[in-house]
C-alpha cells in the first residue's frame, strides 16, 4: 500500500515511458537519459539464456515483425473468419441475425470495457509481456469459436425441400415438425459469445500497448510509418481470413460427404467446414507466444530517443499535474488519470471520428458477404471471397501510403489533423455518391404487386395458390417471364421445376392455378440465384 492506493504488484515501477511526454533536455541528449531506463535495455531472450542469433530481432524491426504476425492472425481470426462464417453459424446451429449480431459485438464489448485498465496498468509495464498475453488470449479464443464443431456431433442435413404448388388430392412430402422436440443447437450461442470474449480481451492490448511500444522505440519521424506498417498487417488479414475461409467453405462440414448423398454447394443444405481455420489459426497463434516472451522491457537505445522526443500534448496543464502528483501509480489513481484524457478535446474528437468509422465500417464488413449470399443467390464461399475484395485492398493500402506520407513530410500533430480533415473531406465528398446510386425495386408479387389482379398487395397468399399448401420458410426467389419476382415457385404456381445449367427452371403450372398473367400450362421461369 502506499498512501492508500492498491499497488500493482506485476509489474515494475515506473520508467522512462513518461519521457515521451516532456521536452527534450537543452543541455543535451545524455542529460535526459535515465540510469534505470538504459539498466531496462535488455538482451532479447529468456532470463540468463540469450542466444546471439535473437539479438539480431532486438530492435524495432523485430519487434515490428513479430507484432504485424499477431496482427495478421488477430485480423484473419476476428475480422475475416468469423465475418464469413455467420451465414454457416446461423444455418447449422439455427440462429438468427439478431443473435449471430450479438457474437460479433462481444468482441467489441470485451474490448471497449477492457482497453482503459490494459493501458493503465501497461504504460508501465513489460509491454512484449503483455502481448505475449495477447497471443495466448487470441490463441485460446480461436479454439474455443471453433469448439461446437466437436460437440454439436455430425451434420444431419435432412430431406431436401422443394417448395411446389401440390396439387390436391396428391400425395405430398410430410414437413410436419414434431413439436415436442426442441433443438439444443441454439445453446452453443454462449460458446460462441465465450470465444468471442476472450478474443476481445486478446486484441485489447494488441491495438494499446502494442503500438505504444512501437512509439516508444523509434523516433518521432518514423513513428507514423511503423505503425501504419502494424495496420495494414491488421487489414491484410482480414483479407486472408476471407480467402482462406471462403475456400474452406467449399469443403463439406464433416469433410467427407455421406455416400448416400448426392449433395453440392448448389444444394440449399450445404454447409462449409467454417472451422478448420480457427484450428489452424489457435496452433499459429500460440507459436507467436514465444517471440514476445524473449523481447526486453526496453528495446535497445529506447531512452535516447525518448529523451529526444519534444512533447506535443495538449497544453491544459495536466501534464504538471500528472507529474507533481505522480499520478499512475496505483488504481486510485485510475479515475483522475479518465478525468483527464477526458477532458482533451483532441482525443474526445478522434474518439468520435474513430467510432463512427467504426460504426459503419463493422457494420458493413460483418454482414456484406451475407448480403451477397442471400440478395444475389452467390455460395458462401464465392460470397466472402467477393467481400475480402471489395473491402480489404484499398484499408490496407490507404494505411500504408498515409504511414509513409507522414514519415517523409515529417508531419507534426497539427499538421497530422490538417492532414486528417483533408483526407476525411475527399472521403465524405465520394461517400454523397452512393446516395443517388439507386436500384428499382424489382416487381414482387404479393409485396409491390398482385398475382395477375388478384389478391392484395403485402401478403404473398392470394386465391391462385391458396391451396398449395406453400411454405414462408423456404426463400427461394425467381422471376417469371412476365418480369414478377415470386417469394418461391410454389407461391408462383409451380407444379414442377428443373434447372437448366443451373441457371433456367422450366416449370409446369398446375391448371387452374395462374399465379402469372401468363395462361400457358408450360413456362419458363428464371432463378434469382444465378
Amino acid at each position: 500500500m502506499n498512501g492508500g492506493g492498491i499497488e500493482n504488484p506485476v509489474f515494475e515501477p515506473p520508467s522512462p515511458d513518461l519521457g515521451r511526454r516532456r521536452q527534450a533536455s537543452p543541455a543535451g541528449v545524455d542529460a535526459g537519459v535515465p540510469a534505470e531506463a538504459e539498466a531496462e535495455e535488455g538482451p532479447c531472450g529468456w532470463g540468463r539464456c540469450t542466444p546471439k542469433a535473437l539479438q539480431l530481432c532486438n530492435n524495432p524491426e523485430g519487434y515490428l515483425a513479430a507484432y504485424s504476425l499477431l496482427a495478421i492472425f488477430q485480423g484473419i481470426v476476428v475480422n475475416g473468419l468469423i465475418n464469413i462464417s455467420i451465414s454457416t453459424i446461423e444455418k447449422r446451429y439455427e440462429l438468427n441475425s439478431s443473435l449471430t449480431g450479438l457474437i460479433s459485438a462481444s468482441y467489441d464489448i470485451a474490448f471497449c470495457v477492457l482497453s482503459l485498465f490494459v493501458s493503465f496498468f501497461g504504460e508501465r509495464g513489460h509491454k512484449p509481456r503483455w502481448l505475449a498475453f495477447s497471443a495466448f488470449m487470441l490463441g485460446l479464443g480461436s479454439l474455443i469459436f471453433s469448439l461446437p464443431h466437436f460437440s454439436s456431433g455430425k451434420y444431419h442435413y435432412g430431406a431436401k425441400l422443394e417448395d411446389t404448388c401440390q396439387v390436391p388430392g396428391a400425395s405430398s412430402a410430410n414437413f410436419t415438425c414434431n413439436a415436442s422436440t426442441k433443438s439444443s443447437l441454439p445453446n452453443y450461442l454462449y460458446v460462441f459469445i465465450l470465444g468471442q470474449l476472450l478474443l476481445g480481451i486478446g486484441g485489447t492490448p494488441l491495438y494499446t500497448l502494442g503500438t505504444a511500444f512501437i512509439d516508444d522505440s523509434v523516433p518521432t519521424h518514423k513513428s507514423s510509418l511503423y505503425i501504419g506498417i502494424g495496420y495494414a498487417m491488421s487489414l491484410l488479414g482480414p483479407a486472408i481470413g476471407y480467402v482462406l475461409g471462403g475456400q474452406l467453405l467449399t469443403v463439406y462440414i464433416d469433410i467427407q460427404i455421406p455416400e448416400s448423398t448426392n449433395m453440392d454447394q448448389d444444394d440449399p443444405r450445404w454447409l462449409g467446414a467454417w472451422w478448420i481455420a480457427f484450428v489452424a489459426c489457435f496452433f499459429a497463434i500460440w507459436l507467436l507466444i514465444i517471440p514476445f516472451s524473449c523481447f526486453p522491457k526496453h528495446l535497445p537505445g529506447t531512452a535516447k530517443i525518448q529523451a529526444e522526443k519534444i512533447s506535443e500534448t495538449h497544453n491544459d496543464g495536466s501534464e504538471a499535474l500528472v507529474e507533481t502528483k505522480n499520478i499512475g501509480k496505483s488504481f486510485k489513481d485510475f479515475p483522475m488519470a479518465l478525468l483527464i484524457l477526458l477532458k482533451n478535446p483532441v482525443l474526445m474528437s478522434l474518439i468520435i471520428a474513430s467510432s463512427s468509422e467504426a460504426l459503419v465500417a463493422t457494420g458493413f464488413a460483418t454482414f456484406l458477404p451475407k448480403f451477397i449470399e442471400n440478395q444475389f443467390g452467390k455460395t458462401s464461399s464465392f460470397s466472402a471471397i467477393l467481400g475480402g475484395l471489395v473491402l480489404i485492398p484499398a484499408a490496407a493500402l490507404g494505411q500504408i501510403i498515409s504511414g509513409i506520407l507522414i514519415s517523409k513530410c515529417t508531419m507534426d500533430c497539427k499538421s497530422i489533423i490538417k492532414f486528417m480533415i483533408g483526407t476525411c473531406s475527399v472521403a465524405l465528398l465520394l461517400n454523397t455518391v452512393f446516395l443517388y446510386a439507386k436500384c428499382g425495386n424489382e416487381p414482387f408479387a404479393g409485396v409491390s404487386e398482385t398475382y395477375n389482379g388478384t389478391g392484395m398487395l403485402h401478403n404473398l397468399t392470394a386465391p391462385c395458390n391458396a391451396n398449395c399448401g406453400c411454405l414462408r420458410f423456404m426463400y427461394y426467389p425467381v422471376c417469371g417471364r412476365d418480369e414478377i419476382q415470386y417469394f418461391s415457385p410454389c407461391f408462383a404456381g409451380c407444379s414442377s421445376y428443373l434447372f437448366n445449367n443451373k441457371k433456367v427452371l422450366h416449370a409446369t403450372w398446375i391448371a387452374n392455378v395462374v399465379c402469372s398473367g401468363f395462361l400457358q400450362n408450360v413456362f419458363y421461369i428464371k432463378s434469382i440465384f444465378t
